[in-house]
């Protein structure tokens, strides 16, 4: 059987999060205010969520690099192997 669980050293843990909003054929629709029904800019998320995860939020970038204290966190404490899904692939 092929090994399903991926152990990564520390120098191979990646340096950024995959943004499927890059691959998708059509842009998603913005989020819209629980009162109007009405699409919302960045702007009027800011009360809610910091300015950085925004960003990631609304980007089109394929790649989104992983902030420096979140990468010091990984190395301290990977909370779950990669595991295979070659079950799904079929």
């Amino acid at each position: 059987m092929k090994d399903r669980k991926i152990l990564l050293p520390e120098d191979q843990m990646p340096k950024s999060w995959y943004n499927i909003m890059a691959d998708l054929p059509t842009p998603v629709s913005p989020p819209l205010h629980p009162a109007t029904h009405e699409p919302i800019g960045p702007e009027a998320l800011q009360a809610v969520f910091p300015d950085a995860l925004i960003e990631q939020e609304v980007s089109i970038q394929q790649n989104i690099s992983i902030p420096e204290e979140v990468l010091d966190v990984y190395s301290l404490w990977r909370p779950t192997p990669l595991i295979r899904a070659y079950n799904l692939e079929k």
